[in-house]
């Protein structure tokens, strides 16, 4: 048996030597620690392929190119998800045995969509996790980037970086300063939709299930959500200049009191250049009506997240203007029979580009 490194690469294995490579000598030839190779291969499903006689798993010189390529990706500026989808396409040389390609996983909680019991829950199921959607241009990274801070968690597999699972046990620990730099760091390092998916969903998940286990946890969620509401608050104040000349009106439906996503998709609009009004929870449709006669807006997002808020009729009676205003309903709080000019969206994604294609 050989060590864990086995063979360099580009060497053929010899007698009594397992084939193909071992992670320390992928890692040596990629310059890649073996840790974040374990975790591209945990979280992205990019890793060895083969399992050799010994029962060990062992990279092939396709697993061996496709990581090459991902890395180089990386190193271009790609959020690591997208390298490794993009990588995960190259095609094997010729000659060479296809390895079967597996789909990402994920080493954090899962989200809120993928049980019935958390998909009620109070905080984790505020936007759906969703790659059906295409990421609008310009979301993966905000177009003014801060220094991360010395001070952030480390994720596994991106130096500087946190992962859902630090974040969760810094925020049961109540850990505001840790919770707080992670935060922004990511923020800072992919902007909005990559925090909301990659961090945010599964840590409110985490809690959640806390919660349903134990009854214990609202402190975490509460401390969770308000760090999570500055940060994004900071994040939105270094936004460009807005590049359109009317705003987007961003508002909970009346007595709904979870906003989270509404900050959230005013943020990540802002980094596109958009400038918004967040009229927050529990915003009366007499004072949405009244904002929107003042400013005329391009859009109007109303945010449900709970059927009692829910009711369409409403969305009916708000004022038509001139030039047209599009009206966008996000949340699994509504009810059917929303009024035909209004727009039903279900992700975070979903909301970006029902938005920008307004602006256009």
């Amino acid at each position: 048996m050989t060590r864990e490194g086995g063979p360099a690469a580009g060497e053929n294995p010899g007698a009594g030597e397992e084939p193909g490579y071992g992670i320390g000598a992928v890692s040596r030839r990629l310059g890649v620690p073996a840790s974040t190779l374990r975790t591209w291969n945990l979280r992205y499903g990019i890793g060895p392929s083969r399992r050799s006689p010994g029962g060990h798993r062992r990279y092939d010189d396709a697993d061996l190119r496709r990581l090459q390529e991902m890395n180089r990706l990386i190193r271009t500026g790609m959020p690591p998800a997208d390298a490794a989808r993009q990588a995960l396409r190259t095609r094997p040389a010729s000659g060479e045995r296809p390895s079967r390609e597996r789909a990402p996983t994920t080493a954090t909680p899962p989200g809120p969509s993928d049980s019935p019991a958390q998909a009620h829950s109070p905080r984790s199921s505020e936007f759906s996790r969703s790659s059906e959607f295409s990421r609008p241009s310009g979301l993966s990274r905000p177009p003014e980037s801060a220094a991360p801070p010395a001070s952030a968690a480390r994720a596994g597999g991106e130096p500087g970086l946190p992962s859902a699972v630090m974040l969760a046990r810094a925020a049961a620990a109540l850990d505001v300063a840790t919770v707080s730099a992670a935060l922004d760091t990511a923020l800072a390092a992919h902007g909005v939709v990559w925090t909301w998916e990659r961090l945010v969903l599964p840590v409110f998940a985490a809690v959640t299930r806390r919660q349903r286990d134990t009854g214990a946890g609202i402190d975490v969620e509460h401390l969770f959500s308000d760090r999570l509401q500055a940060a994004l608050a900071r994040f939105a104040a270094r936004a460009p200049s807005p590049v359109h000349p009317r705003p987007v009106l961003l508002a909970g439906a009346e007595e709904e009191q979870h906003a989270l996503p509404i900050h959230a998709l005013a943020a990540a609009l802002g980094a596109l250049g958009v400038e918004t009004r967040v009229l927050g929870a529990r915003t009366p449709y007499a004072a949405l009506a009244d904002a929107m006669r003042r400013l005329g807006p391009a859009a109007v997002f109303v945010w449900s997240q709970i059927r009692e808020t829910g009711d369409p009729a409403p969305l009916a009676g708000l004022p038509g203007l001139r030039p047209a205003c599009r009206v966008v309903a996000g949340g699994p709080g509504w009810w059917d029979g929303l009024p035909t000019h209004v727009i039903r969206v279900n992700t975070f994604r979903d909301a970006i580009s029902a938005v920008m294609t307004t602006l256009r």
